[in-house]
């Protein structure tokens, strides 16, 4: 039955939506991911100004950090080396283009979190699928936004996060010997001390490891792929002609390689998934399209950069050869390709690598499980200890329980998370352009700071209270446009 579901989700329902939002959204949005990509640099920039600790607010480029460290987890290590096993190289080219069309969902599915976002206490911000189903499409879809919350629940809060915990006991076992259950426990004892103090201390935490361990692991990449310069466009043939079937001895075939690279490209960079809008709702910024930008560039990272030095580092090494019966695959795989390249230490720097990537996503999944559990039970404190609490216990199952089902099981419900927030978007589509054409005029009339101002859409049913910019920066931004301080732009 698991099978039965996978194959329907992942080879038809999902084919057909992915690209209709994706590739829709890019077109209708006359290509708003690649537009818009260099004012990134510049939105990140400004962040910083707009960071309001005294006010409690979290900045978008601690949202986008906080983001980062969910997509960048054991999908981009262990993930990649599973989709080159069972659907052949060509599955990299599909998640590549999965994550060029991801960037069009992203940027949609995150500039309405932004939008529909609702103030809560001591200057946060809660927000998500859940929150723009039922504000953007009505209370006769508060169902729809259950269903969502239950599925993000399941899959992020419990089922992502027994299989990071698996994934760095397993790794940590293969590079130095440590007993699974060491590890479980070790981590989990880290994971609460940090998941107890709060969204604020989870992304302090993520602002210092994410550039740190990301930076990290492309400069090894990169070393690689300069001591391997040479087989470069070898490589990049053999990526693309499997993704069209023309290696015939290379893996899966050409389904093979479109199911793989949309299954392990979208549990990577969750573009679609609706789980990083929950994470881009929190950020302060002068309008939503900020933050849908910089989410765009997010799946960039993950999809186009991380993803891509796995997988140039593993098929530049020799240790990828399906016609040698090689069994070796997943985490062991790039472990041991990039031992090929630099020693057996290089085992020891993907476990560490690995233990950092996935230690950050389960923060991450923790704030996701805690979002979905807030949509029904509003800032709960005791509801959010107990899951608290189940979460480290969780931590501690996950490293020492052969997790075979529970793989099966995660890939329906991220499937049918998928679909739901899909959908949802669809419906949503002419809304999240016209927040779009309003970040568009400003842009066009030369105001450096575009603002969002919720009175002018009174159909929409936004909360004003999480619209309302600090004094200071009111101030700001009106002796950008030339107006009188107390003044908004008209």
């Amino acid at each position: 039955m698991m099978d039965f579901l996978n194959d329907l989700l992942w080879g038809k329902v999902l084919l057909v939506l992915l690209v209709a939002v994706g590739i829709g959204f890019t077109v209708a949005s006359r290509f708003v991911q690649f537009r818009y990509f260099g004012r990134m640099f510049s939105i990140l920039g400004a962040s910083q100004a707009f960071k309001r600790d005294e006010h409690g607010h979290l900045s978008s480029f601690q949202a986008l950090v906080l983001s980062v460290a969910g997509r960048v987890g054991g999908g981009n290590i262990a993930g990649v080396a599973v989709a080159i096993t069972l659907g052949g190289p060509g599955a990299v080219f599909w998640m590549w283009v999965v994550g060029l069309m991801g960037m069009a969902t992203s940027f949609l599915e995150c500039t309405l979190a932004q939008t529909y976002k609702q103030a809560g206490r001591k200057g946060t911000y809660r927000g998500g699928p859940a929150y723009y189903i039922v504000k953007g499409l009505g209370q006769r879809w508060s169902w729809m936004a259950g269903l969502y919350s239950i599925l993000l629940l399941l899959t992020f809060g419990f089922a992502f996060t027994a299989l990071q915990s698996y994934a760095v006991a397993t790794s940590f076992g293969d590079a130095f010997g440590v007993p699974v259950l060491y590890s479980g426990i070790a981590l989990a004892i880290v994971v609460g001390l940090i998941i107890f103090g709060g969204i604020k201390r989870i992304a302090r935490v993520s602002e210092f490891l994410v550039p740190f361990m990301a930076v990290g692991y492309l400069l090894i990449a990169f070393a690689i792929v300069v001591m391997n310069i040479s087989e470069i466009p070898a490589v990049l043939a053999l990526i693309v002609k499997s993704a069209f079937g023309l290696e015939p001895a290379i893996g899966g075939g050409i389904g093979a390689a479109i199911m793989m690279g949309l299954k392990r490209g979208l549990f990577s960079n969750e573009a679609g998934l609706g789980s990083a809008p929950n994470v881009a709702a929190v950020a302060y910024v002068p309008h939503p399209a900020n933050q849908g930008i910089v989410q765009a560039f997010s799946v960039f990272i993950d999809t186009l950069i991380i993803c891509s030095a796995t997988a140039f580092m593993i098929l530049l090494s020799g240790i990828y050869d399906p016609a040698s019966g090689n069994e070796v695959a997943g985490i062991a795989m790039t472990q041991a390709a990039l031992a090929d390249h630099v020693g057996e230490w290089g085992r020891i720097f993907v476990s560490v690598a690995l233990l950092l990537f996935s230690f950050s996503t389960i923060l991450y999944n923790y704030y996701l499980g805690e979002n979905s559990l807030n949509f029904f039970s509003r800032d709960n404190r005791k509801l959010f200890n107990v899951f608290r609490v189940a979460i480290i216990a969780l931590v501690c199952w996950g490293a020492t329980t052969d997790l075979g089902t529970v793989f099966g099981f995660a890939d329906v419900t991220m499937g049918l998370l998928a679909v739901v927030n899909l959908i949802a978007l669809i419906f949503l589509f002419r809304k999240g352009l016209r927040i779009l054409r309003d970040f568009d005029d400003q842009v066009r009339d030369g105001i450096e700071f575009p603002v969002f101002d919720a009175n002018r859409h009174p159909d929409m049913n936004l909360d004003p209270n999480a619209w309302q910019l600090e004094p200071e920066d009111l101030q700001r931004i009106n002796r950008k446009l030339g107006n009188d301080p107390g003044a908004m732009r008209d």
